[in-house]
């Protein structure tokens, strides 16, 4: 066995979670390794969905041009009961988010995360599995077998598994993984088609049987490219993998054996698109099963999971990539103070605390939508559906890690904290939005008033200098007015939108978390209950 060796992290999976978990901790100086036994990023658009949420997560990253440049946009669903049109689904959101839905394949996605990272001089170690590991109180100690098929022993203070469904780390780890598998299987399939449908939408058409059950299914997603969709529906007899055990008993993700032709593709076309159509240029195709599983905790000690290491369910609403890279973001900045010595011992296991509900949620949401007939199927207004599927409303409340939530309009702690424009400086000739301001910056203090200097100050002596401080001045503030030591930058919320989303009447301070969720909200100001927040976050500052 070759020589031990040493980093903060190993990231086991070179999947958009890994790559993630992998770009946040370099961002931030951590001493990373990320590692993943295939030998190439594989060529398959599995997961197409990206949610607003995630591109304000990629905004954050410093990398959402790429995938603007990249991407398409996901403007609504068309759907087609037993041949007849049903109501047009819109996604329209709020005008202050700052991103729509979008479509891009997953290995453009993991092809741009992979170029971020190695703005940090660090690449994705390809053909090199993880075998085993064990941990104590010090750190992990992980076998790896290299492409030339030695082995090495790598010493790590952390280890993040972010491996999948059939996840070596989750194994090793011995958590549960309840939950079951759909006796249905799908056809995926890479394709374009020569319709006139109205650009920007997705299709499901389904045929119900006598009793109102959903017999047949298509499901077309648009990609770049010309009249190209990922394609899904059920598989045809001579297709089925269903007597292929997996060697874990987990049936989800890609199968083995035929893959689907294009006259497979075809014959479902014929049967169920609203309009003749012919398929053409397959790319790739596989089958696949779902199931619906959660872990029974997210992580053990030293070794944490992430993604579908963690929960699997349907595909529905494009949910399972963005949740584990929202899964990622959440662990990586904790992992980074707690490689650092800045974090409270609290706050890694709040990473628990905080997404595994969030993984229950997904799962049983996604379970009854894939059950009926789709997302449509949902009881709620249209509104909150189409925010709670573009995951704006996930939130924290209640964590260990934020304040409680008190009472009051506005965003509290654990809300996502809103962005906003019309944010105005005597430099920048246009307005600016909240996002710019956050853009790669780890913890915030928003001050909306003025002479609130002090706060500031214990911002940084209660966390080691890791706050920073911008105050958002009323619109009614006089242009020169003092906002407080010109070392503080400060903004003009010039039409009143800042106050309006934050429903902030009065001086106001805000404290934003790197992950874009408020950790407390003090109205009025006070330097101690901001100390006390802060001192669930932070470790004392023993730094002479």
């Amino acid at each position: 066995m070759a020589q031990r060796n040493t980093t903060d992290v190993l990231v086991v999976g070179a999947g958009p979670i890994g790559l993630t978990a992998a770009t946040e901790l370099r961002r931030r100086g951590v001493s990373c390794r990320i590692v993943d036994r295939l030998p190439a990023r594989l060529p398959y658009a599995k997961a197409v969905g990206i949610q607003p949420r995630t591109l304000e997560i990629w905004d954050r990253m410093g990398m959402v041009r790429a995938v603007l440049d990249a991407a398409v946009p996901l403007r609504g669903q068309l759907t087609y009961v037993n041949g007849a049109e049903r109501p047009r689904i819109d996604l329209v959101l709020p005008p202050e988010v700052p991103y729509r839905f979008a479509a891009l394949p997953q290995y453009e996605t993991e092809r741009i995360l992979d170029e971020h990272l190695a703005r940090w001089g660090t690449a994705v170690e390809r053909g090199t599995e993880l075998v085993s590991f064990s941990q104590d109180s010090d750190g992990v100690t992980s076998r790896l077998r290299t492409p030339s098929g030695a082995e090495e022993e790598l010493r790590t203070r952390y280890l993040v598994g972010c491996d999948g469904a059939h996840s070596i780390v989750r194994k090793g780890l011995g958590l549960s993984f309840e939950g079951g598998a759909f006796p249905e299987e799908y056809m995926l399939a890479d394709v374009e088609a020569d319709w006139d449908l109205p650009y920007g939408y997705s299709l499901r058409a389904m045929h119900l049987d006598a009793a109102g059950a959903v017999d047949d299914v298509l499901v077309c997603i648009p990609l770049p490219g010309r009249g190209r969709y990922r394609m899904s529906m059920k598989v045809p007899p001579e297709l089925s993998t269903a007597e292929q055990a997996a060697a874990d008993g987990v049936a989800h993700g890609l199968q083995g054996g035929r893959v689907p032709e294009l006259a497979d593709i075809q014959t479902v076309l014929n049967r169920l698109s609203p309009t003749p159509t012919t398929a053409s240029n397959i790319r790739w195709s596989s089958v696949f099963r779902i199931s619906h599983r959660i872990v029974d905790r997210y992580g053990h000690g030293r070794v944490f999971i992430a993604g579908d290491a963690a929960h699997i369910h349907p595909p529905t609403g494009a949910q399972g990539m963005n949740t584990g890279i929202q899964d990622a973001w959440n662990l990586a900045w904790k992992l980074a103070l707690a490689v650092d010595g800045a974090a409270h011992p609290g706050l890694l296991p709040s990473y628990d605390a905080e997404r595994r509900p969030v993984g229950e949620e997904v799962v049983g949401r996604t379970v009854r939508h894939a059950s009926a007939q789709g997302v449509q199927s949902d009881p709620e207004d249209a509104d909150t559906l189409i925010l709670r599927e573009a995951q704006l409303l996930v939130g924290y409340r209640g964590s260990p890690a934020v304040d409680p939530p008190g009472e009051g309009p506005g965003p509290r702690p654990g809300d996502r904290a809103p962005d906003c424009g019309g944010l105005t400086s005597p430099i920048a000739a246009v307005p600016l939005r909240l996002g710019d301001l956050l853009r790669e910056r780890e913890h915030v203090l928003l001050l909306y008033g003025t002479g609130l200097d002090e706060l500031a100050r214990t911002a940084r002596e209660s966390s080691g200098g890791r706050v920073e401080t911008c105050v958002v001045l009323p619109a009614d503030t006089p242009p020169d007015a003092p906002a407080g030591p010109a070392v503080l930058p400060a903004y003009h919320d010039t039409g009143g939108e800042f106050a309006r989303l934050y429903a902030a009447q009065q001086p106001t301070a805000f404290l934003v978390r790197p992950d874009g969720y408020l950790g407390a909200r003090l109205s009025p100001p006070d330097r101690e209950r901001l100390a006390a927040h802060l001192a669930t976050v932070f470790a004392p500052d023993t730094r002479p």
